[in-house]
């Protein structure tokens, strides 16, 4: 693993919200595509002009609850997960209790981020769509887990990352898992 992720990675890993393998697997992968495999909170990227579908004029725009005239660049996509749109910077400013909507940028702190990315996941708030729905005890859909985030788009490439990540987590599960049964044997 590089550096960049293992950080996050740690993070993700020993969150005990997170008790799921899958999930960890999954969280990981989405950030790798959604940051552009920076691993660090970043803006959205385009020219000024690109934002203009999500003025409040264009039906993203009014889906987003976008409502003057240049929320589509201030409540453009920021963080880990893209957080877009001015209904969605209110809805994590009550969450966390942090000005999100008077300051959009605070998503891109490393721990707002973080707590956007992981509260958003578990509990279905980008999308109604939870980690649960598709990682459970009867169900493990990497494709269309990507509508917790973002409808399908690229669904098949970032399910690639997640089972790369699941494959990487359970080796280090098996790998622990030898390593205490050596340790068990010597010193027995």
């Amino acid at each position: 693993m590089l550096e960049k992720e293992s950080q996050l990675y740690e993070k993700v890993k020993n969150d005990r919200r997170i008790d799921d393998y899958r999930w960890v697997a999954y969280i990981m992968a989405t950030v790798k595509h959604e940051t552009a495999n920076t691993f660090k909170p970043i803006t959205e990227y385009g020219p000024r002009r690109y934002f203009d579908k999500y003025e409040p004029n264009t039906k993203i725009g009014k889906s987003l609850g976008n409502k003057q005239t240049g929320d589509g660049f201030k409540y453009s996509g920021k963080g880990y997960s893209m957080i877009t749109g001015l209904a969605n910077f209110t809805k994590f400013e009550n969450l966390l209790d942090l000005p999100l909507v008077k300051n959009p940028e605070l998503a891109l702190h490393p721990d707002v981020a973080y707590e956007i990315l992981i509260q958003g996941m578990i509990d279905g708030l980008f999308t109604g769509k939870k980690l649960a729905t598709y990682f459970n005890d009867n169900l493990t859909d990497w494709v269309n887990a990507r509508r917790i985030i973002n409808g399908i788009d690229k669904a098949e490439l970032i399910a690639g990352y997640a089972k790369d990540y699941f494959k990487l987590l359970t080796n280090e599960i098996l790998s622990d898992e030898k390593s205490s049964k050596v340790k068990t044997v010597l010193t027995d």
